[in-house]
């Protein structure tokens, strides 16, 4: 998915497609997941692993495959619907299968930390590999690379085993998934978890705005989100190591409040290098935070219910991955893209109560 949506847009610019366009067009790989994760989340509690996965395998496959056969614009929207659906729906099934193969609160962290490694480095690995076959050999071919990246995962994940699935207990009525949001608990993670994933979609979206009012050159605007990249990766390589002295509402607390105070000096900041320095800052802060979530979200949701609760969870991301790009855009517009940063700050501080709130229910 890291490749097309890396590809498609590039393609489309190069047909002559506006920036309006390439928007929609982004939007898509989002728009799928939105829509799909719950029944996707429903799909894997009573399926387990490997049939989610297969059927992604196969739509992702098959969306690449499309704009293989078709490079037109109304193809590479559909490839965007099928390959991000896709995506969406394996990551649901594989993030339930690991938390339900864990065995405690540290365990739970420590794998979802080294899960939460693959997308950092599939954010790398498939626009590098697509934007060199674009350049060695043209578009198809890079569809063609990224169709079979899908069918690579599947040979991987065939001989995993699972484990039984769990049974719902007896007599229990049969439940919505929105009947995961009675839970208090449960409602201000997901709204901690939205806090966190706009102030990463913030940074995606304004940073390149911000390095073209400093004058600085695409590579230099590419090289500090690319900082911020590795940093997210690198701090999920350590947390491993750190999961048994960390509590999850300890970190998720404390990178909220690191978050507000780094972006509430980020506008200041007038070059590159201390540009570079606050976007590492912000890469470690939020890097640390998927791993602890999912670790709570799998001790505070029954067994048979974790991919649901999971889908929600994916659910909320996605919607504000394709809302909230258009009201910063909106935003900067009117009143300047440093009170962006500015409102950033304020909303994640005001927001780490509750990441604090999150101790005193585990505790009580």
């Amino acid at each position: 998915m890291a490749g097309m949506r890396m590809a498609s847009p590039l393609m489309a610019l190069r047909a002559g497609y506006s920036e309006a366009a390439v928007g929609v067009l982004l939007a898509l790989f989002a728009l799928t997941q939105v829509f799909l994760a719950l029944p996707a989340g429903r799909f894997a509690d009573r399926h387990g692993l490997k049939r989610p996965v297969a059927w992604s395998v196969g739509a992702a496959a098959l969306g690449a495959a499309l704009a293989v056969a078709w490079p037109v614009f109304p193809v590479l929207c559909l490839s965007a619907l099928l390959t991000g659906g896709a995506t969406g729906a394996a990551v649901i099934a594989l993030q339930r299968h690991v938390g339900r193969a864990a065995h405690g609160s540290t365990q739970l962290k420590q794998v979802f930390s080294w899960l939460a490694i693959g997308p950092a480095f599939s954010n790398f690995l498939g626009p590098f590999v697509a934007g060199l076959v674009i350049d060695h050999a043209g578009f198809r071919w890079a569809f063609f690379v990224m169709a079979v990246l899908p069918l690579l995962a599947w040979a991987f994940i065939r001989g995993v085993h699972e484990a039984p699935l769990p049974e719902r207990p007896a007599g229990a009525a049969r439940q919505r998934a929105w009947d995961l949001l009675a839970d208090p608990l449960f409602r201000r993670l997901l709204l901690v978890n939205w806090f966190l994933s706009s102030a990463w979609d913030v940074h995606t979206f304004v940073v390149p705005v911000l390095g073209h009012e400093r004058g600085l050159s695409a590579s230099v605007i590419g090289t500090i989100l690319g900082a911020f990249a590795m940093a997210a990766a690198v701090v999920r390589v350590l947390l491993p190591v750190l999961a048994a002295r960390i509590h999850e509402w300890a970190l998720v607390a404390g990178a909220m409040l690191a978050c507000a105070l780094i972006y509430a000096v980020y506008p200041f900041m007038d070059t590159a290098v201390t540009m570079g320095i606050c976007s590492v800052l912000l890469g470690f802060a939020l890097g640390c935070v998927q791993p602890m979530i999912m670790s709570m979200l799998h001790q505070m949701t029954p067994p048979h219910r974790h991919g649901e609760a999971v889908g929600m969870r994916l659910m909320v991301i996605n919607a504000s991955s394709v809302a909230m790009p258009m009201l910063f855009g909106a935003a900067g517009t009117v009143v300047g893209i440093a009170a962006v940063f500015w409102a950033t700050a304020a909303m994640v501080g005001a927001g780490s109560r509750f990441a604090f709130l999150l101790r005193a229910d585990r505790t009580s």
